[in-house]
């Protein structure tokens, strides 16, 4: 094809049209809201009654919830604070009970070293396991105290919170 001389009447290529992608491709036709005018109305001295002890009594009963949930709060505090010192003191007793047991395996077993007969190691033996039969009977009862006092000591906050919870309630 020839090329158009300057006197021909040449029409330009259209540019293609840009392409819109995210949020301004959905952009929604812009329209302003009709305004109304709105009655002016008295609201009756009964609704307003109504909605000032409506108020109030919410308010009563949000600083009741607050008062509460504080209450609960401190509580559980005291408890778990109670229940942590209470069983690091029974791991206290419990390493001191291994610790005492230990000590005395040991001294029966340096004791039955230096033994001179089958029958001073067999005596030896024997008193250490009466013995320790002795000692861990006490020792068992000792920590199952403990951990009773610590468990009493634990939920008593607790039984006390909820009567207190349970009586303001009623």
């Amino acid at each position: 094809m020839a090329e158009p001389t300057p006197t021909q009447n040449v029409t330009p290529k259209s540019k293609p049209k840009p392409v819109v992608t995210g949020a301004s491709a959905f952009e929604m036709p812009k329209f302003e809201m009709p305004k109304f005018e709105i009655p002016k109305m008295e609201v009756p001295a009964a609704f307003r009654e109504i909605a000032e002890k409506g108020v109030a009594q919410a308010k009563e009963n949000y600083d009741k919830m607050k008062s509460a949930a504080e209450e609960a709060t401190q509580t559980l505090e005291d408890t778990y604070s109670t229940a942590s010192k209470g069983c690091s003191d029974y791991g206290l007793k419990l390493i001191e009970t291994t610790r005492a047991n230990s000590n005395a395996a040991f001294d029966t077993f340096g004791q039955m070293l230096t033994a001179k007969s089958f029958a001073e190691v067999v005596e030896l033996y024997t008193g250490y396991m009466r013995a320790q039969f002795d000692t861990m009977t006490a020792q068992a009862k000792e920590l199952t105290d403990h951990a009773q006092r610590v468990a009493t000591e634990t939920a008593e906050p607790i039984k006390e919170s909820l009567t207190n919870a349970f009586s303001k309630a009623a």
